[in-house]
Protein backbone atom coordinates (compact mmCIF):
# COMPACT_ATOMS: atom_id res chain seq x y z
CA UNK A 1 0.00 0.00 0.00
CA UNK A 2 2.59 2.45 0.95
CA UNK A 3 4.52 1.46 -2.38
CA UNK A 4 1.48 2.63 -4.39
CA UNK A 5 1.17 5.50 -2.21
CA UNK A 6 4.17 6.72 -3.22
CA UNK A 7 3.82 5.65 -6.73
CA UNK A 8 0.39 8.13 -7.61
CA UNK A 9 2.40 11.29 -5.94
CA UNK A 10 4.87 10.34 -8.14
CA UNK A 11 2.69 10.29 -11.03
CA UNK A 12 0.42 12.89 -9.83
CA UNK A 13 4.05 15.09 -9.52
CA UNK A 14 5.08 14.35 -13.19
CA UNK A 15 1.75 15.30 -14.54
CA UNK A 16 2.30 18.94 -14.36
CA UNK A 17 5.88 18.97 -15.95
CA UNK A 18 4.93 16.21 -18.74
CA UNK A 19 2.54 18.28 -19.53
CA UNK A 20 4.32 21.65 -19.74
CA UNK A 21 6.85 19.61 -21.76
CA UNK A 22 3.96 18.34 -24.12
CA UNK A 23 3.07 21.95 -24.72
CA UNK A 24 6.00 22.82 -25.54
CA UNK A 25 6.94 20.05 -28.26
CA UNK A 26 3.72 21.12 -29.64
CA UNK A 27 4.31 24.65 -29.83
CA UNK A 28 7.62 24.00 -31.16
CA UNK A 29 6.72 21.29 -33.86
CA UNK A 30 3.84 23.21 -34.79
CA UNK A 31 5.90 25.89 -36.25
CA UNK A 32 3.26 26.19 -38.84
CA UNK A 33 0.77 28.32 -36.52
CA UNK A 34 3.04 31.02 -36.54
CA UNK A 35 2.44 34.09 -39.65
CA UNK A 36 5.45 35.92 -40.70
CA UNK A 37 4.32 38.72 -37.75
CA UNK A 38 6.13 38.64 -34.40
CA UNK A 39 4.02 36.57 -31.69
CA UNK A 40 4.72 36.93 -28.28
CA UNK A 41 5.67 33.61 -27.03
CA UNK A 42 7.38 34.45 -23.34
CA UNK A 43 6.63 36.88 -21.07
CA UNK A 44 8.93 37.01 -18.15
CA UNK A 45 7.69 39.68 -15.87
CA UNK A 46 9.83 39.51 -12.65
CA UNK A 47 12.85 40.15 -15.30
CA UNK A 48 11.52 42.49 -17.70
CA UNK A 49 11.97 40.28 -20.99
CA UNK A 50 9.80 39.38 -23.44
CA UNK A 51 10.67 36.97 -26.62
CA UNK A 52 9.04 37.07 -29.94
CA UNK A 53 8.92 34.18 -32.97
CA UNK A 54 7.91 34.34 -36.46
CA UNK A 55 8.17 32.28 -39.19
CA UNK A 56 8.96 33.83 -42.44
CA UNK A 57 7.52 33.36 -45.89
CA UNK A 58 9.03 30.35 -47.41
CA UNK A 59 11.24 29.40 -44.13
CA UNK A 60 10.90 26.13 -41.89
CA UNK A 61 13.26 27.74 -39.25
CA UNK A 62 11.72 30.48 -37.22
CA UNK A 63 12.99 34.07 -36.63
CA UNK A 64 13.62 35.07 -32.69
CA UNK A 65 13.32 38.77 -31.40
CA UNK A 66 14.25 39.20 -27.57
CA UNK A 67 13.45 42.72 -25.59
CA UNK A 68 15.04 43.50 -22.27
CA UNK A 69 15.09 46.29 -19.91
CA UNK A 70 18.46 46.29 -18.09
CA UNK A 71 18.98 47.72 -15.06
CA UNK A 72 23.05 49.21 -16.17
CA UNK A 73 24.19 51.84 -18.30
CA UNK A 74 24.35 50.67 -21.75
CA UNK A 75 28.16 50.80 -21.64
CA UNK A 76 28.12 48.44 -18.97
CA UNK A 77 25.97 46.15 -21.05
CA UNK A 78 28.07 46.23 -24.09
CA UNK A 79 30.83 45.49 -22.34
CA UNK A 80 29.78 41.85 -21.74
CA UNK A 81 28.17 41.47 -25.21
CA UNK A 82 32.04 42.15 -26.14
CA UNK A 83 33.43 40.51 -24.16
CA UNK A 84 34.09 37.52 -26.32
CA UNK A 85 36.47 35.25 -24.08
CA UNK A 86 34.00 35.25 -21.13
CA UNK A 87 30.73 33.75 -23.17
CA UNK A 88 30.95 30.46 -21.60
CA UNK A 89 30.09 32.01 -18.60
CA UNK A 90 26.75 32.99 -19.03
CA UNK A 91 25.62 32.42 -22.79
CA UNK A 92 23.22 29.15 -23.50
CA UNK A 93 24.70 25.90 -23.75
CA UNK A 94 28.18 26.99 -25.20
CA UNK A 95 30.85 24.73 -25.16
CA UNK A 96 34.02 27.89 -26.34
CA UNK A 97 33.84 30.87 -28.01
CA UNK A 98 37.22 33.15 -29.11
CA UNK A 99 38.49 35.82 -30.60
CA UNK A 100 39.95 35.23 -33.68
CA UNK A 101 40.68 38.97 -35.32
CA UNK A 102 40.44 42.39 -34.33
CA UNK A 103 39.53 43.74 -37.54
CA UNK A 104 39.46 47.52 -36.31
CA UNK A 105 37.32 49.34 -33.40
CA UNK A 106 34.69 48.78 -35.45
CA UNK A 107 34.61 45.45 -36.43
CA UNK A 108 35.49 41.72 -34.89
CA UNK A 109 35.54 37.81 -35.82
CA UNK A 110 35.12 34.76 -33.63
CA UNK A 111 34.42 31.63 -33.24
CA UNK A 112 31.75 29.95 -31.21
CA UNK A 113 30.97 25.87 -30.40
CA UNK A 114 27.58 25.16 -29.41
CA UNK A 115 26.06 22.40 -27.34
CA UNK A 116 23.53 20.84 -29.71
CA UNK A 117 20.24 18.66 -28.43
CA UNK A 118 20.67 15.69 -27.49
CA UNK A 119 20.76 13.09 -30.71
CA UNK A 120 22.71 15.77 -32.90
CA UNK A 121 26.33 16.81 -33.36
CA UNK A 122 27.46 19.76 -31.94
CA UNK A 123 27.81 22.89 -33.96
CA UNK A 124 30.36 25.47 -34.64
CA UNK A 125 30.32 29.18 -36.16
CA UNK A 126 32.28 31.81 -37.35
CA UNK A 127 30.90 34.94 -37.14
CA UNK A 128 31.58 38.69 -37.90
CA UNK A 129 30.66 41.71 -35.65
CA UNK A 130 30.10 45.38 -37.50
CA UNK A 131 29.80 47.79 -34.75
CA UNK A 132 27.44 51.05 -35.32
CA UNK A 133 28.37 54.00 -32.66
CA UNK A 134 25.56 55.33 -31.02
CA UNK A 135 24.46 59.14 -31.72
CA UNK A 136 22.66 61.21 -30.46
CA UNK A 137 20.30 61.84 -33.37
CA UNK A 138 19.96 57.73 -33.68
CA UNK A 139 19.61 56.98 -29.95
CA UNK A 140 21.12 54.18 -29.87
CA UNK A 141 24.00 51.92 -31.01
CA UNK A 142 23.77 48.52 -32.36
CA UNK A 143 26.04 45.51 -33.77
CA UNK A 144 25.37 43.79 -36.75
CA UNK A 145 26.11 39.82 -36.71
CA UNK A 146 26.64 37.47 -39.63
CA UNK A 147 28.25 34.32 -40.24
CA UNK A 148 31.20 33.62 -42.06
CA UNK A 149 30.80 29.46 -42.68
CA UNK A 150 33.87 29.49 -44.81
CA UNK A 151 36.55 31.78 -42.60
CA UNK A 152 37.81 28.49 -41.61
CA UNK A 153 37.74 24.65 -42.36
CA UNK A 154 35.22 22.37 -41.00
CA UNK A 155 36.16 21.16 -38.01
CA UNK A 156 34.41 17.49 -38.10
CA UNK A 157 32.69 16.07 -36.14
CA UNK A 158 31.65 19.37 -35.79
CA UNK A 159 28.83 20.23 -37.92
CA UNK A 160 29.58 24.26 -39.50
CA UNK A 161 26.63 26.52 -39.16
CA UNK A 162 25.39 28.40 -42.22
CA UNK A 163 23.35 31.56 -40.57
CA UNK A 164 23.22 32.99 -36.78
CA UNK A 165 22.54 36.13 -38.00
CA UNK A 166 21.09 38.70 -35.58
CA UNK A 167 20.81 43.08 -35.09
CA UNK A 168 21.95 43.30 -31.19
CA UNK A 169 20.66 46.90 -30.40
CA UNK A 170 21.53 49.37 -27.32
CA UNK A 171 19.10 52.48 -26.59
CA UNK A 172 20.00 53.78 -23.19
CA UNK A 173 16.36 54.66 -21.03
CA UNK A 174 18.33 57.29 -18.86
CA UNK A 175 21.60 56.78 -16.76
CA UNK A 176 20.87 53.79 -15.35
CA UNK A 177 18.96 51.71 -17.57
CA UNK A 178 19.19 50.06 -21.05
CA UNK A 179 16.73 48.63 -23.47
CA UNK A 180 18.54 45.29 -24.82
CA UNK A 181 16.90 44.04 -28.21
CA UNK A 182 18.39 41.34 -30.03
CA UNK A 183 16.66 39.69 -33.62
CA UNK A 184 18.04 37.48 -35.80
CA UNK A 185 17.77 33.31 -37.44
CA UNK A 186 19.87 30.54 -37.37
CA UNK A 187 20.49 27.62 -39.63
CA UNK A 188 22.42 25.41 -37.99
CA UNK A 189 23.58 23.39 -40.90
CA UNK A 190 23.56 19.56 -41.67
CA UNK A 191 20.20 17.69 -40.97
CA UNK A 192 18.59 18.66 -37.47
CA UNK A 193 15.10 18.46 -37.14
CA UNK A 194 13.25 21.59 -37.83
CA UNK A 195 11.32 20.96 -34.30
CA UNK A 196 15.04 20.99 -32.55
CA UNK A 197 16.36 24.15 -34.07
CA UNK A 198 13.21 25.74 -33.07
CA UNK A 199 13.30 24.74 -29.65
CA UNK A 200 17.36 26.43 -29.94
CA UNK A 201 15.67 29.59 -31.09
CA UNK A 202 13.11 29.55 -28.42
CA UNK A 203 15.51 28.68 -25.64
CA UNK A 204 18.44 29.97 -26.12
CA UNK A 205 17.96 34.18 -26.74
CA UNK A 206 16.09 34.34 -23.44
CA UNK A 207 18.52 31.88 -21.53
CA UNK A 208 21.05 34.56 -22.91
CA UNK A 209 19.57 37.62 -21.75
CA UNK A 210 19.06 36.02 -18.60
CA UNK A 211 22.84 35.58 -18.33
CA UNK A 212 23.77 38.95 -19.38
CA UNK A 213 21.61 40.12 -16.56
CA UNK A 214 23.56 38.31 -13.90
CA UNK A 215 26.87 39.61 -15.68
CA UNK A 216 26.24 42.93 -16.19
CA UNK A 217 26.28 43.69 -12.64
CA UNK A 218 29.63 41.95 -11.85
CA UNK A 219 31.72 45.08 -11.17
CA UNK A 220 34.12 44.13 -14.02
CA UNK A 221 31.31 45.17 -15.92
CA UNK A 222 29.44 47.64 -14.14
CA UNK A 223 31.95 49.78 -12.40
CA UNK A 224 35.11 49.31 -15.16
CA UNK A 225 36.93 52.74 -16.11
CA UNK A 226 39.20 50.38 -18.58
CA UNK A 227 38.56 51.77 -22.52
CA UNK A 228 35.75 49.86 -24.33
CA UNK A 229 37.48 47.69 -26.85
CA UNK A 230 35.14 48.77 -29.88
CA UNK A 231 33.91 51.97 -30.54
CA UNK A 232 30.08 52.12 -28.94
CA UNK A 233 30.07 56.26 -29.23
CA UNK A 234 30.50 57.96 -32.15
CA UNK A 235 32.21 61.05 -30.54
Amino acid sequence: MIKKALLALTLAAALPVAAHAESDLEELRGSDRLTNEWKLVKHDKLRNIKAYAKLEDGKKIRSFRIEAVIDAPMEAVARVGFDIDSYQRWYWQLLDAKLLKKVSDREYIYYLVHNAPVGNPDRDVILRAVVEPYTAQKGYAQVRISALPDYLPPKPPLVRMQAEDMVVKYTPLGKNKTLFENEGYIDPGGNAPVWTVNFVQRQAPYAAVVGMLRMVQLPEYLNSDKPLPYKLFAN
